[in-house]
């Protein structure tokens, strides 16, 4: 497994692909966000404002924008879908009974004809909770069972199929995100 910080550059540089961290509240996005820059695991409270931070994933640097989740910043999250290049929609895999409310956002966000083309990654977070959901349950409870493009290398450049899968991960165990991410690079231009 590569070192945390494989993920994390903070040198300024010209105009990056620009990814989106999504999810509803309490999923990780934060977490993850300043696991990378800072490589330490801290208590975060709630984001109340967008943040962002220069990445580097597989050689590439990019922009990560952390929009926050809560129901009042949900509402700016269109503001940045210009020009964005990747969403990573994060699921937090123990909390089940807000399953639903982060289905109807994802829903949405994949309906939405401005990320029409844009990859999707999920991360079910929280895998190290006893009783958190397994890949195949998150992928039924959002209406993802038999709609992701696989994990491999899948060369979907002459198609209309929009990059879209799942990775279960613990942030707080350093585990499964870097997967992710690797799959995700292999769309981003």
């Amino acid at each position: 497994m590569l070192p945390l910080g494989w993920l994390v550059n903070t040198q300024a540089s010209q105009k990056q692909p620009k990814i989106l961290f999504l999810g509803i509240d309490n999923s990780g996005k934060t977490t993850l966000l300043h696991m990378l820059k800072d490589e330490r695991l801290v208590q975060h409270q709630p984001t109340q404002h967008p943040t962002s931070e220069e990445l580097y994933i597989e050689k590439k640097k990019f922009n990560a924008f952390d929009l926050g989740g809560n129901h009042i910043v949900r509402r700016v999250w269109k503001d940045y879908f210009p020009k964005v290049d990747a969403v990573v929609y994060f699921v937090d895999a123990y909390d089940k009974e807000r399953f639903e409310e982060s289905k109807k956002e994802l829903d949405a966000l994949l309906s939405d004809e401005s990320l029409a083309t844009v990859p999707f990654l999920i991360l079910g977070n929280k895998i190290d909770i006893p009783h958190a959901a397994s890949e195949d349950e998150l992928r039924y409870h959002m209406g993802l069972t038999n709609f992701t493009t696989g994990k491999g290398r899948v060369n979907l450049a002459n198609s209309n199929v929009r990059p879209l899968e799942v990775f279960m991960c613990s942030i707080v165990r350093k585990m499964g995100y870097v997967e992710g991410f690797k799959w995700l690079s292999q769309y981003i231009k």
